[in-house]
């Protein structure tokens, strides 16, 4: 199988992705996306050595689709609307979840996300011990809410089996309650509340 002529990390990446969002996560080997590029396996090594940097690659190319050009106003506004964009991103390819947290810092586009936050909290005079809290409670937020959304959904089976848990009624009749809840409106409240108590 020849090689493509040019294959550039955007490339390779939109190709792992593709590999992803169509088969899953579990589906994700060297001969997979080499497949993908019409090329043959041991050609792939010549641009990445093994399965983890094809993760690292797509988990940049997911947080690189995210605009950061946030208009000016409340800095709660301004939090809601990037990390609204973050989550939208990441969701529209949700096989890609688990590993956000396992490549959050060996990826570029993640490091230029954080910074626009922190620069959303600078200015709205977060500094020192406050500002890290401010900005690891907001990430581990987003983290948590998609981890969430991926394994455990308001609308999956496991609400549905909590609903009908007779002996503990508290537990069954919030669970029957959450079932109504969209996933945006529970993204939107929960993120409402942490930013209040965050000042």
């Amino acid at each position: 199988m020849p090689r493509p002529r040019s294959l550039t990390p955007d490339r390779l990446a939109a190709a792992t992705l593709a590999v992803v969002d169509r088969d899953g996560l579990d589906a994700l080997t060297m001969r997979a996306v080499a497949k993908e590029l019409g090329m043959a396996t041991m050609s792939l090594y010549r641009y990445v050595t093994d399965r983890d940097e094809l993760e690292v690659l797509v988990v940049d190319h997911v947080l690189s689709g995210v605009n950061l050009t946030v208009p000016p106003g409340d800095w709660r506004a301004r939090i809601t609307e990037l990390l609204s964009r973050m989550r939208k991103e990441v969701l529209a390819h949700s096989a890609v979840v688990p590993l956000l947290l396992r490549h959050r810092h060996a990826v570029p586009s993640s490091m230029v996300l954080i910074e626009a936050t922190l620069a959303i909290l600078t200015d709205a005079g977060f500094a020192g011990e406050r500002r890290v809290i401010a900005q690891r409670t907001i990430i581990a937020y987003l983290f948590g809410m998609l981890q969430n959304e991926h394994y455990g959904p308001l609308s999956g089976a496991g609400t549905a089996i909590m609903a009908a848990q007779e002996r503990f009624p508290l537990l069954a009749e919030t669970a029957a309650q959450a079932r109504k809840v969209t996933g945006d409106a529970e993204f939107h409240q929960g993120l409402e509340v942490v930013l209040r108590g965050l000042g």
